[in-house]
């Protein structure tokens, strides 16, 4: 008889191939994927005044990050599901909570605008789901409002007013007007840029506030001209933004013996190629990207513009970021548990085309470099989207609210 076929070498391949069976088990068991589906979801404008800043650009952004993840994490699927808040909370609030209730979302990204954000942000508190800001600024979201599965990843009020007002406050723009948009996110920023202005030895003679979406700033603007203030900083955003900075110049702000100085203390790359560098050149801003900074940023974004025909502002290259970030803490975890995966985030730093050394703190906040640029004037362009001068580069640590003055509750001090 061969050595091969008798009952002990029989028994011990039997035994063999069962611990084999075990270890496969234990492996599938120790990859835990709900409902064997990684879903996403991004509730954005869609359609509304903030579309061109977030809206189809970081839904494709995301769905970029999915497709060069490889469309699937520990051998399950990545679905992307998009969806239009149209601006307003209630419904925001009603898609998440249908979300999180029935259809198997692990994680809602961007939610652009504050009131959205907000809506969403009560919902995934009550659901213990993951939620990435990558649109709204409100820092609040990760001041007395944060939640251990919030992140805020690409910017925030606090770090906009501060790098942009001290800014041009330094350089002699001390008497400031501001026109704010009339909601959270506005308020918070004129707030902010206001105290900084101050702790810098300037100050504040008025503001004026606009609803959103305002067809007519002629009031606003003229409050701001009478106010013979040296700065108008406009503490709004997306098409807002856009019409102020029209509208001041037809009213000859930025022209002649009185002229003022705007500040855009949220302004994207697509709010200067909508207004063109003729009526946009000089204006400083602050972004946490720029997509002609160096390579990396360059050749992610020329895939972008194939797709979009327009380059990525920095909400759009977060929201990519952010989506890659959050899928690699999925697989490092091996489960799209939240508090895993969130664990796991807060340990692994960020260094991409994005954010090198990026990390993200226990209040939610991830700190990276901020810059302040200047925009070009038409003589100094020399091709298409090539629109900024980087001015200074702010750390992280100096760009957004120090950690020891939090609000957070749950921030250990």
């Amino acid at each position: 008889m061969h050595p091969s076929s008798t009952p002990i070498r029989r028994a011990c391949r039997a035994l063999c191939a069962g611990l084999a069976l075990l270890a496969t088990a234990a492996g599938a068991q120790d990859t835990r994927i709900s409902d064997d589906v990684v879903r996403l979801g991004i509730l954005t404008d869609l359609n509304g005044p903030f579309a061109d800043i977030t809206g189809p650009g970081s839904a494709a952004a995301i769905q970029m990050a999915i497709d060069d993840f490889g469309g699937q994490v520990l051998g399950r699927k990545i679905e992307l599901i998009v969806s239009d808040h149209q601006n307003k909370a209630d419904i925001a609030s009603s898609k998440a909570r249908e979300w999180f209730d029935t259809g198997k979302v692990d994680a809602i990204m961007d939610v652009a605008v504050s009131a959205p954000a907000l809506a969403v942000l009560e919902i995934a508190k009550q659901k213990q789901k993951v939620i990435i800001f990558n649109g709204p600024g409100l820092d609040r979201l990760t001041g007395d409002l944060c939640m251990p599965s919030t992140v805020h990843y690409v910017y925030d009020t606090y770090a906009l007013a501060n790098v942009t007002a001290s800014a041009i406050t330094e350089r002699g723009g001390k008497d400031w007007f501001f026109v704010a948009a009339d909601y959270a996110f506005g308020h918070s920023l004129q707030e902010q840029a206001g105290a900084v202005v101050a702790a810098h030895g300037g100050k504040v003679l008025g503001a004026a506030k606009h609803p959103i979406g305002a067809t007519d700033f002629a009031s606003f603007l003229l409050s701001a001209q009478n106010s013979r203030a040296q700065v108008v900083g406009l503490a709004n955003a997306g098409g807002d933004t856009v019409n102020t900075i029209k509208a001041a110049r037809e009213f000859g702000l930025t022209q002649g013996k009185n002229k003022q100085t705007l500040a855009g203390l949220l302004m994207y790359i697509n709010d200067v190629h909508a207004i063109g560098l003729r009526t946009a050149a000089g204006l400083m801003l602050t972004e946490a990207f720029y997509w002609d900074m160096n390579d990396a940023t360059r050749a992610w974004s020329k895939r972008y513009f194939e797709k979009m025909k327009k380059m990525p502002n920095m909400s759009q290259a977060g929201a990519y970021s952010s989506t890659m970030h959050y899928l690699k803490a999925v697989q490092a975890a091996k489960t799209d548990d939240t508090a895993k995966v969130m664990a796991q985030m807060r340990a692994t730093p960020i260094n991409d085309f994005f954010a090198k050394n990026g990390r993200i703190r226990e209040d939610g906040r991830m700190v990276h470099d901020m810059y302040l640029f200047e925009v070009k004037t038409q003589a100094e362009s020399k091709y298409p989207w090539d629109y900024y001068k980087l001015v200074a580069t702010v750390p992280g640590d100096k760009a957004f609210l120090p950690l020891p003055q939090s609000k957070c509750p749950l921030v250990k001090k």
